[in-house]
């Protein structure tokens, strides 16, 4: 599955491209580059988290389906009717997990990493959290039940992620009827608006007939601004998976009840109990539109550029020859591939030096190269 991954990330980048030059064309360009590299960043860190957790992408589900199965070996799967059954399950448990990823603070905090850019484009799409998978997983097991094999299954989440690339745009109007059954940019873009009429709205993958029947659905009207409602302010790659869960326990932390420092992490984001009031400024949609962007001067945006494509070829040759290795060395060059794009995030944010970035490479480098030799 890794290497079918890396055959479609060409594609991926010749679309981004696409959609850039299209923006320039129209005078109206959608993309800023330290935005761009920070949430291509996160897709790459994103597959590297998943070589390592296979435990969680599909052992579980493979588990599952080999001892609770109702119909394991049934022929109705391996039929167009049994793809298409396949698929559609795998976007109505999506909707769910998609759902609680924002009812749900603990969930919040992993899902949030995808909705962290203030900017909207086919970037964006690619910023996948991290560690949605350790919770995840529970919500497909109804598949395994059903008897969906392990290979369909994760086929199936292919097509589902592969879709919901194209509906992250701004260049893509309303389509029609077409926006009342499909997932479409217009409902996506609703989705990712912190506007108080969008806000936690449009949770389907490829349909929006799920959010239409469970309540969930609104039409985008007014201009989407968006991010979230604590902005993140960094292009810490580390930070933006961490900070969710930095912020819960500090909450947590000046609760006086223990009851309440629990519940905290499994009430709706933002919950507090009776008698706490939040701590730093109310959300505010204009305050939302200032765009937290560090400029870069034209050499080291070159350099960013250059350092984002070696940890691009870096991260697909580890997806490539991820089944070659040992657990433990597929951490360890996971590991230093990670501290690769943390340099990356801070050099773009002027926490640290062209030079400082460079010698985190060499090191990076020197580990690697023990790790495969």
């Amino acid at each position: 599955m890794e290497q079918l991954v890396v055959y479609i990330i060409p594609l991926f980048l010749v679309l981004i491209c696409a959609e850039l030059a299209y923006g320039y064309f129209r005078g109206r360009n959608t993309f800023r580059l330290n935005d761009a590299i920070s949430s291509l960043s996160q897709g790459l860190i994103g597959q590297l988290v998943g070589l390592v957790t296979q435990l969680f992408q599909i052992g579980f589900y493979t588990f599952a389906y080999r001892f609770v199965a109702i119909a394991p070996h049934a022929r109705f799967w391996h039929g167009a009717a049994g793809w298409i059954a396949a698929i559609l399950l795998f976007d109505f448990f999506d909707y769910w997990l998609h759902r609680m990823g924002h009812e749900n603070a603990v969930m919040w905090a992993a899902h949030a990493v995808h909705h962290q850019s203030q900017d909207f484009n086919l970037s964006t799409a690619l910023r996948q959290e991290s560690t949605v998978v350790f919770i995840g997983w529970l919500f497909y097991l109804p598949m395994a039940v059903l008897g969906v094999p392990p290979e369909q299954f994760a086929i199936a989440g292919l097509i589902v992620l592969v879709y919901q690339f194209w509906i992250h745009t701004e260049h893509v109007g309303k389509l029609g009827w077409f926006d009342k059954i499909f997932s479409s940019p217009s409902n996506h873009r609703v989705h990712h608006a912190v506007n108080d009429q969008y806000l936690d709205k449009n949770y389907g993958g490829m349909l929006v007939i799920w959010d239409r029947l469970f309540g969930t659905f609104a039409e985008e009207k007014e201009a989407c601004v968006y991010g979230t409602r604590t902005p993140l302010k960094s292009w810490d790659p580390l930070w933006a998976v961490t900070s969710g869960y930095w912020q819960l326990a500090q909450t947590a932390a000046r609760l006086p009840r223990w009851q309440d420092k629990l519940k905290l992490w499994f009430k709706p984001p933002g919950w507090l109990p009776a008698g706490v009031t939040a701590s730093g400024p109310e959300f505010s949609l204009e305050a939302a539109r200032d765009r937290y962007d560090p400029k870069l001067s034209r050499g080291a945006s070159v350099a960013a550029v250059l350092q984002f494509g070696l940890l691009l070829a870096a991260s697909v040759a580890c997806m490539w020859v991820a089944d070659d290795l040992s657990y433990a060395r597929l951490v360890e060059l996971c590991g230093v591939l990670l501290a690769a794009f943390w340099g990356l995030g801070a050099f773009m944010q002027h926490r640290i030096g062209m030079v400082a970035m460079v010698a985190i490479d060499v090191v990076a480098a020197v580990v690697a190269a023990g790790v495969l030799l």
